[in-house]
């Protein structure tokens, strides 16, 4: 099977290139293109008739509800991923009225993305051998793309406390020239091995990156950029 060709519709870019990067670490798949904005997006999905869609919500000009359900009107063979920092019941409902086949509430763990990323690879893989199907069959297809893997299999590691993760974020979105474990545990108060513990960790998933620069002086010091 050729390769899953996946467009990205997300407003921030440094998210979008995230979602990039996650997207090909997953055997299978390929990302075609990324819009931040609603406008172009529809002008670029019917230019390259993309297999999967990752579609963010909140957009300056407009709502990505909206593209979700003129993607399911104009383009049947195009599939919707919901990746949001929307957690308003009624969003959700909007999402699965639309045709979303799952909805990822940021920030995104690389574990989650995953699961969902080659359930639907296994469901593409199915169908497209099949020609007919009977009941079990039907039931088995529904069940790869929607049946979620328990939470605790993709849950944070132990170690990792989700506020200090999201209050370390928030800091170094800030950083424009990166900053150094030793400085962010100065900075937010906590050890030197816990500030790296926590920056390698955001290295791991894909939410920073890890560079490193060259003093006049002494060792080489690693720098963690957002």
């Amino acid at each position: 099977m050729q390769n899953i060709r996946i467009f990205i519709v997300e407003d921030d870019l440094k998210i979008a290139e995230i979602n990039r990067r996650f997207t090909e670490k997953i055997p299978g798949y390929e990302v075609c293109g990324i819009s931040t904005n609603l406008t172009e997006a529809k002008e670029m999905i019917d230019i390259l008739q993309p297999d999967l869609v990752l579609l963010d919500i909140y957009f300056a000009d407009g709502n990505g509800i909206d593209l979700l359900w003129f993607i399911r009107q104009q383009y049947r063979n195009t599939d919707v991923i919901m990746i949001t920092a929307a957690k308003e019941v009624e969003r959700v409902q909007s999402a699965i009225r639309g045709g979303a086949i799952d909805y990822i509430i940021k920030p995104i763990i690389f574990q989650r993305f995953q699961q969902t990323l080659e359930k639907y690879k296994n469901y593409k893989e199915q169908i497209s051998t099949m020609s007919h199907v009977d009941q079990k069959q039907v039931d088995h297809l529904f069940d790869t793309v929607h049946k979620q893997t328990k939470p605790s299999e993709y849950l944070i590691p132990k170690g990792i406390d989700p506020i200090t993760l999201d209050k370390i974020k928030n800091h170094i979105k800030h950083e424009v020239n990166g900053i150094t474990a030793e400085q962010l545990g100065k900075e937010i108060g906590v050890s030197r091995t816990t500030s790296r513990r926590y920056l390698e960790y955001m290295v791991s998933i894909g939410d920073v990156r890890a560079e490193l620069t060259y003093g006049s002086v002494g060792r080489p010091e690693r720098r963690y950029f957002l």
